[in-house]
């Protein structure tokens, strides 16, 4: 990030304009993605549309001393996907609202957006909206996933039995660990 542009210079309109451009317009099912309202899904009568959201706030969640915004962005963008995949759906869409205090410029808006971006295209994705505010309590980001899937198919909860089997990925508590680490790191 070799320039800083103040957001104050695009105003919210144009932040939005500018992080659509990171995003080419894709062929789905979404008939009007970022910079209205709200989104528009066609839906087929077979699948059920589901929905997450999730919110992160700075000094919570993350802390920017050690997490470079590229990476937030992609992690953030992951932790909604997971609960669309965790109920045996198919995730399609994502939205982002996101809140920033005045030290973050453009250049660092486009950061975060990169790593969303980055989650999209692993995971066949397309951004198709959110939300940008000011903020008084650092960054502030919520995450709304949207998935299908056939409803037989869908896993729930409450659906769990005694004796059923639990599966998980990746290495247990390792997330824990290298949060220990850099915490240790920033002391």
């Amino acid at each position: 990030m070799d320039k800083r542009t103040e957001i104050a210079e695009l105003g919210e309109f144009g932040l939005i304009e500018s992080i659509k451009n990171i995003f080419p317009k894709q062929k789905t099912n979404a008939i009007l993605g970022m910079g209205d309202d709200a989104a528009l899904i066609k839906n087929t009568a077979e699948k059920l549309t589901v929905v997450s959201t999730e919110l992160f706030s700075e000094g919570i969640h993350f802390d920017l001393s050690y997490f470079p915004l590229q990476h937030l962005g992609y992690k953030l963008a992951i932790a909604g996907i997971s609960d669309i995949a965790a109920m045996n759906a198919i995730p399609k869409q994502l939205l982002v609202g996101i809140g920033l205090s005045n030290r973050f410029s453009v250049e660092a808006v486009h950061e975060f957006y990169l790593g969303v971006k980055s989650a999209c295209d692993d995971f066949a994705l397309e951004l198709v909206g959110g939300d940008t505010s000011a903020s008084k309590a650092g960054l502030v980001v919520s995450i709304t996933a949207i998935g299908e899937a056939d409803e037989a198919r869908i896993t729930k909860r409450t659906g769990a039995k005694l004796n059923d089997i639990i599966c998980v990925t990746g290495d247990l508590g390792a997330s824990f660990l290298g949060l220990q680490l850099l915490e240790r790191e920033k002391a």
